[in-house]
């Protein structure tokens, strides 16, 4: 049973959405023991990724900010190269640049055959970089598809003026009948879109 543990520890890169860590241990130092409990020697990875991150591994954790405190997270996460990665919330604190880094390095053990699994609230995240996506209510799966065919949609996103007034709504239905509805306005504008993520991520949260 401790063997079998040990090997699911050395397959899974686990990162919570917060991380906490003995305050008074230097980073190098919480990197070292992340390293240790799978009995794996992480050095040349880890130096890699916080050279990546921009981590200053002799600081003590009680130094760091949210967002540096989560790019040791990360680092701890991936160091020892696991088959698959379960991260919440992972760019939560970080600055856009770290954001893309992060996601960037994802991609990168993706390539080398990782499979990674993340919960996240920035849908743009998820349609930009997610090959697959299930969206989860009050604890049940509701559904789960590409991220392609959950964003193919005959829903329509319309951005107009009519008769002086700024109208933005989605439309699901013939637009052949939406533009018959509009003989005797007088239309300034329109723009017709395919509706963001977020907008069909909150249809599924809408009770009926």
């Amino acid at each position: 049973m401790k063997t079998q543990s040990k090997e699911i520890l050395r397959e899974i890169g686990y990162m919570p959405s917060e991380a906490m860590f003995y305050p008074s241990m230097k980073v190098r130092d919480v990197i070292r023991f992340a390293a240790d409990m799978r009995k794996t020697d992480c050095s040349e990875e880890a130096e890699m990724l916080c050279e990546r991150l921009m981590i200053d591994q002799s600081k003590k954790i009680e130094e760091l900010s949210l967002g540096n405190r989560k790019k040791v997270s990360i680092v701890c996460a991936m160091q020892h190269k696991p088959r698959l990665f379960i991260f919440d919330e992972p760019t939560s604190g970080l600055d856009p640049l770290m954001q893309a880094e992060f996601f960037k390095l994802v991609l990168e053990y993706n390539r080398q055959g990782t499979t990674c699994f993340l919960s996240s609230h920035v849908l743009s995240e998820v349609k930009k970089y997610c090959h697959h996506a299930a969206i989860i209510r009050e604890g049940e799966l509701i559904c789960t598809d590409t991220v392609e065919n959950l964003t193919r949609t005959n829903a329509k996103r319309i951005h107009m003026i009519k008769d002086g007034v700024e109208e933005n709504f989605v439309y699901k239905g013939n637009l052949n009948e939406l533009f018959s509805g509009f003989a005797g306005h007088d239309i300034e504008d329109i723009v017709i879109e395919e509706p963001e993520l977020d907008e069909i991520f909150i249809h599924y949260y809408q009770t009926e």
